[in-house]
């Protein structure tokens, strides 16, 4: 009689569900079933599917894909997706997920349900710059109601994600072997905090920067192309790739790193422009080394062409280009011309105002006992760069008095020294906006060595009093 009792039929239906339940957890039934019902829900819609590729027509990155990537990855249900990758991320102990080749993906929108699935190439499968496709499918009975609306919320959460903190930076390099641009996370720590660049200039770099970000209209009702050029000159070891990894992490934009000795030729450098994205700074460093001593099949002719030609107008909008040399007087007076290059930023070798910040930032010493025969030593016409000073003040961090001593040793044996460089001031497309900047001292970057063993190292060649040519100093100090 106790089997037709309502209480305990109700109780035993209740238990067998919860162990079917259970069960089916443990063995992935529930999994198994929602697979089965999406197959057999499939058979009764038709379905439209819509190609995002993560490269153009014109092997340009397709920025649709770059938001939709973000988007997807921004979703909880990736984390009941199949095969989905766990990578550590950018702050310590972070891990996030990403998307694995052919996972699928489901999306809820407007009570309509839309897949996503991630395609790779498979013929390239073993190219790391293979071209990844996003694939879209939507039911065609929700298409017209849905689409539209649905992309650009799309647009909308990808922009808050962007703007909630700073999109990983990436570092472009040339060197594959196919023509494309080979990509490494940018985690350079230098910023403009971090470097000790004479206040007043450093304020002037910035507003530009932050007015370039604002002035797109501008650009265009001018009828000008919207980029911004830089040229960084001054000895190796002064600062200039630190100034520009500031500037990537300022502006949150990518760099694009060309070495003109893996350009095959001038076509290949044109090129080259296209490939690359909307907030990026391009950069080609040592370029007068390049053109004086023909160390690239790329001509000069070729540079200038890909520095202001048809492409450049066409392909180089929201963009910031550099060029760094180590000394611009060797260098064809139409690569520097207005219009080419709007700043011309000097770095020059170290004087004792840079020392003392130097030693301030890496020792913690405003003033020490040795600094007046520190003083006298510059003052005689010895120096060296930077990067020579930097590293022996790190070497001996834990004894300012050993690394100032270190510092008096090497610029002794510098003896006649290598010139401190004259200030003064170069006048670009800009310079009504900049007002007379006291002097001041050089950048730093990085080395190691001590004393005795600079010789070793640098060679210590003589380099000669720079001419009084017009110039913006950059004391900095990474």
């Amino acid at each position: 009689m106790i089997l037709y009792n309502p209480i305990f039929l109700i109780i035993l239906i209740i238990f067998v569900f919860f162990l079917i339940r259970v069960i089916a957890y443990k063995t992935g039934l529930i999994y198994l079933v929602k697979r089965w019902w999406r197959i057999f829900e499939d058979c009764f819609h038709v379905y439209q599917f819509y190609r995002v590729p993560e490269l153009n027509e014109s092997t340009q990155e397709n920025q649709l894909y770059r938001k939709v990537s973000l988007y997807l990855h921004s979703l909880s249900s990736i984390e009941d997706s199949d095969f989905t990758n766990l990578v550590a991320g950018k702050k310590l102990n972070d891990i996030v997920l990403c998307l694995n080749p052919k996972q699928t993906i489901e999306d809820d929108f407007l009570g309509a349900r839309v897949f996503w699935l991630n395609e790779v190439d498979e013929k390239s499968e073993s190219n790391p710059n293979r071209n990844r496709t996003l694939i879209l499918k939507i039911r065609k009975a929700d298409k017209r109601r849905i689409l539209r609306p649905y992309l650009q919320h799309i647009h909308t959460v990808a922009d808050e994600i962007e703007q909630r903190g700073k999109r990983d930076l990436k570092l472009f390099t040339n060197v594959d072997p196919n023509g494309r641009w080979r990509p490494v996370p940018f985690t350079h720590p230098s910023t403009f905090d971090t470097i000790a660049m004479e206040d007043d200039l450093k304020n002037k770099i910035k507003s530009d920067l932050e007015s370039f970000l604002r002035a797109k209209q501008y650009y265009h009702r001018l009828g000008r192309v919207w980029k911004r050029s830089f040229l960084l000159y001054g000895p190796s070891g002064t600062g200039k790739s630190s100034f520009i990894a500031a500037m990537a992490n300022f502006l949150s934009y990518d760099v694009y790193d060309i070495d003109l000795s893996k350009v095959p030729s001038d076509s290949d450098l044109k090129f080259l422009l296209p490939q690359t994205t909307p907030k990026s700074i391009i950069v080609i460093e040592d370029l007068d080394r390049f053109l004086v001593e023909r160390l690239t099949a790329v001509s000069l002719s070729g540079v200038l062409n890909f520095m202001d030609g048809i492409l450049n107008s066409c392909c180089a909008e929201e963009r910031v280009m550099v060029f760094t040399m180590n000394n611009k007087d060797n260098v064809n007076p139409s690569v520097l011309r207005p219009g080419r290059i709007d700043f011309h930023i000097h770095f020059p070798l170290c004087d004792f105002s840079a020392f003392k910040a130097l030693a301030n930032s890496y020792l913690g010493v405003k003033e020490h006992k040795l600094f007046p025969q520190v003083q006298e030593i510059f003052h005689n016409g010895a120096s060296l760069s930077p990067a020579e000073i930097c590293e022996l003040m790190i070497a001996n961090r834990n004894s300012p008095s050993r690394a100032i001593k270190s510092v008096i040793s090497a610029l002794q044996t510098d003896g006649e020294g290598r010139g401190n460089g004259k200030i003064g001031r170069q006048f670009g497309s800009n310079a009504e906006d900049l007002d007379e900047l006291e002097p001041h001292g050089g950048l730093c970057s990085e080395g190691f060595q001590t004393g005795k063993d600079f010789r070793k190292l640098y060679g210590f060649l003589r380099l000669k009093n720079n001419k009084k040519s017009g110039s913006l100093d950059a004391a900095a100090v990474q």
